[in-house]
């Protein structure tokens, strides 16, 4: 009796049958299995080489083949036109593993000294001209494959062998193995390639939108700037520059009616207006002056402290967790409140210290306003109330509403207490859309 082989299998191995009488043959084709089992490990070597780049690909194809077969020539080409953009599009090597044509790489060597049926192969292949070459050959020291693609030919993979090395089926097995995957493995390691490039696009792209986001975000704060600038000026302008010109009138209508004894103190007086005046002038002629934009938002918050603060008042800004550029609403909405938060204590809380902290975290960032002043939160949080009922318009009550409604615009929230440093604590959370989150 003998069993029947698979027949891929007997092509490896180059038995049909195992009867007992074929046990020499049997030997005799061990080398030959041995030859396979070692080209099938050079194809396993040579499929995980994708993510090196197609031209280490084919060089370990190309390796494969030549070990193989101890081949005087390899050729795998790619005809013109088909699997564009695919590089390299051919590659020929000789007996002794040395590239004599690499296209599309920067160790290509002239393809010198080629024998004629290898250089009349290339140009073939390379020409189209492969409906010649759809059947495998196998000759005594030829071998040649068509390289295929979703069942349409797109170059040929050959070999070419000399002295007592002849081919055989097991070869052709081996060749047609090698050319399948290397063309599938080269597509793939072409896409990967590819997708690298459009990653690499892509963060390049990435990066210009963070500075373009940040440019915004510096306008954006020294337009807020700009306005509280103008704003204050405004209102210097038009209430107490006007203030001081009528104290400053009122004296001069006095200089008739008081005592050769207060007209020195009058004088003064009037001296003194004018020079307040003076002074106003300069500070409104500096509000309104463009200033450079500031380059973050800790930058923003001292500039804002410095506008809303009078001189004699201990102010300090802390900044904590890791920076990062905020949507531009609700920067928008974290700089009013801390503006307001200011406004207010120096209008009404009469501080001698006040604390400005900005932290960062996963949600958002949460801000506080600290101050060691005479308000009282309770009597705050009933103000805001009444503000939030609109029983009260006006005032301090409008600035309280107004800050909470941008922290809850934002889905963020408000409160008012006690601070440890006395006085009244200003505190706000605003989250940042998820997608803005580290």
């Amino acid at each position: 009796m003998s069993s029947p082989i698979d027949p891929d299998l007997a092509s490896l191995v180059g038995l049909r049958t195992v009867k007992g009488g074929h046990y020499a043959q049997y030997r005799g084709s061990e080398a030959s299995l041995n030859r396979v089992m070692m080209a099938l490990e050079g194809i396993s070597k040579a499929l995980v080489q994708t993510a090196a780049g197609p031209e280490t690909l084919l060089v370990a194809v190309v390796e494969t083949v030549r070990t193989h077969l101890d081949a005087e020539w390899v050729l795998f080409a790619l005809a013109d036109g088909q699997l564009s953009g695919t590089e390299p599009r051919h590659l020929i090597a000789n007996g002794d593993g040395e590239i004599l044509a690499f296209e599309g790489v920067t160790i290509a060597t002239p393809p010198t000294g080629l024998p004629d049926p290898v250089l009349n192969r290339l140009n073939d292949v390379l020409r189209g001209e492969v409906t010649v070459l759809h059947a495998p050959i196998v000759d005594d020291h030829h071998v040649h494959v068509p390289v295929e693609l979703d069942g349409a030919v797109v170059g040929g993979l050959s070999a070419w062998t000399s002295g007592d090395r002849r081919g055989d089926p097991s070869d052709l097995t081996v060749l047609r193995i090698l050319a399948g995957q290397a063309t599938v493995a080269l597509v793939n390691s072409s896409l990967f390639l590819q997708a690298q490039q459009r990653a690499e696009e892509l963060a390049e792209r990435n990066d210009e939108l963070v500075q373009t986001q940040r440019e915004l975000s510096a306008v954006q704060r020294y337009a807020l700037l700009s306005a509280e600038r103008a704003r204050i000026a405004r209102e210097l302008h038009d209430s107490v520059g006007q203030t001081v010109l009528s104290a400053g009138l009122q004296m001069e209508l006095c200089r008739g009616e008081v005592s050769p004894a207060g007209a020195d103190h009058l004088e003064k007086a009037v001296r003194l207006s004018r020079d307040a005046m003076e002074h106003l002038r300069g500070a409104i002629f500096t509000l309104t002056q463009p200033s450079e934009p500031s380059s973050s938002i800790a930058d923003t918050l001292e500039e804002l402290r410095g506008l809303h603060m009078p001189p004699g008042v201990e102010t300090s800004v802390s900044v904590r967790g890791r920076v990062r550029e905020l949507p531009g609403d609700v920067q928008h909405a974290v700089l009013r409140i801390v503006g307001e938060s200011l406004v207010n204590a120096a209008l009404h809380a009469d501080p001698s210290r006040v604390a400005v902290t900005l932290e960062y975290n996963s949600e958002g960032v949460r801000l506080r306003v600290d101050d060691d002043g005479i308000g009282d939160p309770s009597v705050l949080r009933s103000v805001l109330r009444s503000a939030e009922r609109g029983d009260i318009a006006q005032g301090r009550s409008r600035g309280l509403a107004n800050m909470a409604s941008r922290a809850f615009e934002h889905h963020g929230s408000f409160s008012i207490r006690r601070s440890r440093l006395g006085g009244v604590r200003i505190a706000a959370s605003v989250p940042s859309p998820a997608e803005e989150r580290p």
